[in-house]
């Protein structure tokens, strides 16, 4: 994990000046997958993996940003700002920055320095980690009164319309709001949510399968242009549906039959993850981790099956998580097409976990995993002044 100190050290070679320390976090997805852009219910946690930024105001009106990640120093003017992405790696803090800037804030020049802990292309939220640091740092040394829900909304904004990804609100929702040891239920239609607390007996223990297949975005943008078209076809025999979180298990067994089976595919598995959801929260508050567990079963093979976002190295690690001694369920979490698969595993059993699912998974696919044991973790936060 970063040490602030280091960050100021790091920051005063590139840039001299004593810099603020912000962090935020990224997130692990417990159930609800392919909801938030569906109007649904999600159940995400921010973890103990943060995007780290040391900032410092400068006089003039650029942002200078400095990634210790990939080794390089990119500019922005915010008098002349890009309007849309070209493919790097700066577009997700310059996307947050632009954003900003047309929601009307007013921004002022600064250096930037960004360290990053969350794992790239794993599915846990590095976008929206470093789209929420930048901002939230650049807000305050502006002397800008924040407002989270309007910086998780720019920084999704920034990610659909100048990323090009046209996700949901719950990774930068989870960044900004998160609470240490709770996950949240988070309503993407009312941006309304309840805190989960999590036992203190289990841990998040995250499984990166190290792939990532190149067809993840364009298949993202894809399913949702399918439930695009499901909503289209129920609004026809159902007035009232404008998305499908307006649509029942009734509903899909009354009317999917007349759809397309890809489309009838892809809307069972939103409607059914949403019920999921709900039924995940209620066992979760009264500690009931075996029911849990069994939804998160359940979601993967929906998420399998019916979304079709899985693959071959997803499946087996989860096999090999929910086969594990002290596991009481797993699932894959994030976009999909690779990335990770989380656990919920009793404390006790941890060790014991990491060393059998890494050996069944290098002896199936001579490809080592990373394992990460997290704990729910704070939001976006100043951390020094």
């Amino acid at each position: 994990m970063t040490n602030p100190a280091g960050l100021i050290e790091a920051f005063q070679n590139s840039f001299g000046g004593q810099p603020s320390i912000y962090r935020a976090p990224g997130r692990v997805n417990l159930i609800g997958e392919h909801t938030d852009y569906n109007e649904g219910l999600v159940m995400p946690a921010a973890i103990d993996f943060s995007t780290w930024v040391a900032i410092s105001p400068r006089e003039d009106r650029k942002i200078v940003i400095r990634s210790e990640n990939f080794a390089e120093t990119i500019e922005l003017d915010l008098d002349h700002p890009p309007s849309r992405g070209r493919g790097h790696w700066s577009d997700y803090p310059f996307g947050a920055v632009v954003k900003l800037k047309q929601a009307g804030q007013c921004l002022r020049g600064a250096n930037i320095l960004v360290r990053g802990e969350v794992p790239i292309g794993s599915g846990l939220g590095s976008s929206a980690a470093i789209e929420v640091a930048i901002g939230y740092a650049l807000l305050d040394v502006s002397d800008v009164n924040i407002d989270r829900l309007a910086l998780a909304k720019s920084c999704q904004q920034a990610e659909n319309e100048f990323v090009g990804m046209r996700c949901g609100l719950m990774d930068q929702f989870i960044s900004c709001f998160g609470q240490t040891g709770h996950a949240l239920m988070l309503d993407c239609r009312l941006l309304e949510y309840k805190l989960l607390a999590l036992p203190s007996y289990v841990r998040l223990v995250i499984c990166n399968t190290m792939v990532k297949h190149e067809l993840a975005v364009s298949e993202y943008n894809a399913r949702r242009a399918e439930c695009e078209e499901g909503v289209r076809r129920f609004a026809e025999e159902l007035p009232h549906v404008r998305s499908l979180r307006d649509v029942t298990l009734d509903d899909l067994e009354q009317f999917g039959g007349r759809f397309p089976d890809v489309i009838t595919k892809r809307c069972r598995h939103v409607v059914s993850e949403n019920a999921r959801v709900v039924t995940a929260a209620a066992a979760l508050e009264r500690e009931d981790l075996r029911t849990f567990g069994q939804l998160m079963r359940e979601s993967h093979r929906s998420l399998r099956d019916d979304y079709e976002v899985s693959c071959s190295e997803l499946d087996l690690m989860m096999e090999l998580a929910n086969k594990a001694d002290g596991v009481l369920g797993a699932r894959m979490t994030g976009g999909g097409f690779g990335g990770c698969t989380v656990s919920l595993v009793q404390s006790d059993s941890v060790a014991a976990f990491k060393e059998v699912v890494a050996r069944g998974y290098v002896k199936a696919t001579g490809r080592e995993p990373e394992i990460y044991v997290c704990t729910a973790a704070q939001g976006a936060e100043r951390v020094i002044d």
